[in-house]
């Protein structure tokens, strides 16, 4: 039964190609978003959640930086505070080329879009290392600036450009001194352009600040902090991470959700095409049952012969889905989205579920039909 099975799966004229094809792709897409949505579940609620501070305290007066330090070292024991100076900036000009004049790549654009948050720094930012050019040192009164190096890249700067930006209504232009590798996945305090201390000396400015548990996320601790700066500081946002992160999990979720359901209408037209390849071939079908029939195989071995036909299909099919989807999810993940990629072993099991259902139920449905037909009506008209 096993040898009638296999030959029958690749014989001339067989429904292996489009089988597999047709049923394959739709269940490859569902698997392919599944497994992206599991890569961006792990990335959001796991490696992100640990590397991730537990608060983030928007505009925090610097006025009030030494007072703000103690009321956090009060309420908060032990939990790494860190802050650092903030303004508001908007690049003017590259190289003296106005910013609308310039023809940036579209992973880089939203540079010149809008205001952003720049900051001054002696030492290199948590977070970053300087990958091309040099620090400069604490004496230094040129105005520089230091680069996120993927997104000079992608503005066509380098090393000694000029970078014109205009803050609190002046023009300060500042040459490139170095370009950084920014490890924007820990989510701590990071900025695009970080200049020289000397480059707005005595500017107005606020802090951006972040508050790290040792522990990690604790909510018995986080909640009360979180009512305490309510009343005290309600001038400054306060930003919990864990809530954040969760929200953005929630909204991941539910997008994958939608497009599963979208996508099952690329999976109904899959299984039409299934229905129809199996009736074109339902004629072909009755001659070889009652062939077999009339050389004495009985009803239940052609039905193990079939089903191990139709098994074999819908497991050549499965394999296909899950390759096809694996990859293509792999290179969405690795390539498009530059986040780890995490195999879901159970998106792979439901795909090959889907698989041996489809095939082997309608599969099944048509052979019953076609051992049904009396061999000497058949024959008859051989």
């Amino acid at each position: 039964m096993a040898r009638l099975a296999l030959a029958n799966i690749h014989r001339p004229g067989a429904l292996t190609p489009t089988v597999v094809l047709s049923l394959g792709l739709g269940l490859s897409l569902l698997t392919a978003i599944a497994l992206i949505d599991r890569s961006l579940t792990q990335e959001i609620s796991g490696a992100l959640s640990e590397k991730a501070p537990s608060f983030f305290f928007v505009d925090v007066p610097s006025a009030d930086a030494q007072e703000f330090a103690g009321f956090i070292a009060a309420h908060a024991p032990g939990a790494a505070y860190r802050a650092v100076p903030m303004l508001r900036g908007r690049i003017l000009a590259l190289n003296d080329v106005p910013a609308e004049q310039i023809k940036p790549s579209a992973d880089a654009a939203w540079v010149l879009q809008s205001d952003r948050g720049i900051s001054t720094a002696a030492e290199v930012p948590e977070g970053s290392k300087v990958v091309e050019g040099q620090w400069w040192g604490p004496n230094e009164t040129e105005p520089l600036v230091s680069f996120d190096k993927k997104l000079a890249q992608g503005l066509g700067l380098k090393l000694g450009d000029t970078v014109t930006v205009s803050v609190l209504g002046r023009a300060i232009s500042a040459r490139i001194s170095n370009l950084r590798e920014i490890k924007w996945e820990r989510l701590g305090i990071n900025f695009v352009m970080v200049f020289s201390p000397a480059t707005f000396a005595g500017a107005p400015h606020t802090l951006l600040a972040t508050l790290t548990f040792p522990e990690g996320a604790d909510a018995a601790r986080e909640i009360p902090l979180l009512r305490d700066m309510a009343r005290a500081y309600p001038a400054i946002t306060t930003i919990r991470v864990k809530e954040a992160l969760e929200q953005a999990n929630k909204m991941v979720g539910d997008l994958a959700f939608g497009i599963r359901i979208a996508s099952l209408v690329t999976l109904l037209t899959s299984v039409l095409v299934l229905a129809g390849a199996l009736a074109a071939g339902h004629q072909h079908r009755v001659y070889d049952a009652v062939i077999l029939k009339t050389l004495g195989a009985t009803r239940g071995r052609l039905i193990l012969a079939y089903g191990l036909e139709y098994a074999g299909l819908g497991l050549a099919t499965a394999l296909f889905a899950i390759a096809a989807g694996s990859l293509a999810a792999y290179g969405v993940v690795t390539r498009v989205m530059e986040i780890g990629f995490s195999f879901a072993p159970g998106a792979a099991a439901g795909a090959m579920a889907l698989a041996l259902v489809f095939t082997l139920g309608f599969g099944l449905l048509g052979t019953w039909r076609a051992l049904s037909e009396k061999p000497v009506r058949v024959l008859r008209h051989l």
